[in-house]
């Protein structure tokens, strides 16, 4: 889970964002991953058991709307993304905010942004205690820049590869523009670049720049878990830079929780472990060991309010065969490699631009609030989500055309844009 702690939301291009400012990325050159697992992940049926509000452990402030119910796991230092919605039994439906290449501005009021709920842990749930130096092996804590929020947000990682391939939760590292990495058994410091990423599976992959002869997580050879083993998660508990771990036991396999971003198609999470854990904001993307000290899971959310925390990882099989296919270079539907073009607008409800960052290639190229876009590269944009889908199809690099209507005189133009490095989706 990550936490933060500023007001801000994920600059989208779509609805809802105006003028802020900006930081760009550059894109990822993955290294060779080196694990054993060759499985593919597959779709598992909801569980039935009681009505829980769901906290994916990686975030806490930022999109305007709704009480918070359901967020996200990660832990804070100053900034993030929230998730805020209903929960149905053993299903997390979230309101977050998503990154789509636009401008960002905080919302205008203080009561659009819900205040972040964290769990409440039981009499009957131990809390968390530092980890052992064993258990801080490989474990690795994020701190992401989100440049168009003026904000931070904190999560956890594991250590791959010796030369520094890092695996977390995307929503850890989602609407970053610079991420800092620090080993925590070393106490070394990195700065990483996103390999790719894969929001509907909510994993990221990214690369510590001059990292050689790191320590690893150690991975479970043994065929996962079953329902009543001891467990154990590792995080960067509240985002306050120490490796805590927590006690627990897995108490149901094979779970799904639905997630959504505002106004986009649910993103469903399956074949999760649940488990019983007093987790935090923080945690998320962090290890769940088994008793052998190996990892069969990554902490990725968490209930709130409850008297005892249900926690759900994803299962570290499935989590790795999307970390070879980003490391692989194999973008899809849902994995971006690197990061993604970025033009710097945000388009209102009525498809009309609705601001425009300073020092982007929006900005450069004379598009001013007010202003439509009718079509890019001579294909017709009839609205905002198809503008996102054709600027999606491109790199930072790409010079497209873009053609719009002048809200001042009604008069159309265009002129080439050269697209930039957005931040991490």
């Amino acid at each position: 889970m990550d936490e933060v702690s500023r007001t801000s939301s994920t600059p989208v291009e779509g609805p809802g964002a105006s003028e802020g400012s900006v930081q760009g990325g550059s894109s990822a050159e993955a290294a060779v991953l080196s694990t054993d697992s060759t499985s593919s992940s597959s779709p598992m049926s909801a569980d039935s058991s009681g009505d829980v509000a769901v906290v994916r452990r990686g975030v806490a402030f930022g999109a305007a709307g709704g009480a918070l119910a359901l967020g996200l796991l990660a832990g804070g230092v100053s900034g993030g993304l929230v998730a805020a919605a209903l929960a149905s039994p053993a299903t997390d439906t979230a309101a977050t905010s998503a990154i789509e290449g636009a401008a960002y501005a905080p919302p205008s009021t203080e009561e659009q942004v819900p205040s972040f709920v964290p769990p409440s842990w039981g009499s009957g749930q131990s809390t968390a205690t530092a980890a052992t130096a064993d258990q801080q092996v490989g474990v690795v804590t994020i701190t992401s820049t989100l440049g168009y929020q003026d904000a931070q947000s904190a999560g956890t990682g594991m250590v791959l590869t010796s030369d520094g391939l890092v695996l977390t939760n995307n929503h850890v590292i989602e609407g970053s523009t610079s991420i800092e990495v620090t080993i925590e058994s070393t106490g070394a410091v990195y700065t990483a670049i996103v390999v790719g990423t894969d929001a509907s599976s909510d994993v990221a992959l990214l690369q510590l720049q001059d990292a050689t002869g790191l320590a690893t997580v150690a991975l479970d050879d043994d065929a996962g878990v079953a329902v009543g083993d001891a467990v154990t998660a590792v995080g960067n508990s509240e985002g306050g830079g120490d490796l805590l771990a927590a006690l627990g036991s897995v108490t149901a396999l094979d779970q799904t929780m639905t997630a959504s971003s505002n106004g986009s198609t649910p993103e469903t999470l399956d074949g999760l472990i649940q488990f019983s854990a007093a987790v935090v904001p923080g945690d998320s993307g962090g290890p769940v060991f088994d008793d052998e000290g190996e990892v069969i899971g990554m902490t990725t959310a968490a209930s709130s309010g409850t008297v005892e925390t249900v926690a759900y990882a994803i299962d570290i099989e499935d989590a790795l065969v999307i970390a070879h296919q980003i490391q692989s270079g194999i973008a899809s539907d849902t994995v971006t490699i690197g990061y993604p073009a970025f033009l710097g607008i945000s388009l209102g409800s009525d498809g009309s631009v609705a601001g425009v960052l300073e020092g982007t290639p929006a900005a450069s190229s004379g598009l001013a609030a007010g202003d439509v876009i009718t079509a890019v590269d001579g294909v017709p944009v009839p609205s905002a989500a198809s503008l996102s889908d054709l600027l999606d199809t491109h790199s930072p690099g790409d010079t497209v055309t873009l053609t719009w209507t002048v809200a001042a005189t009604g008069a159309s133009t265009s002129a080439p844009v050269t697209l930039i490095a957005g931040p991490a989706d």
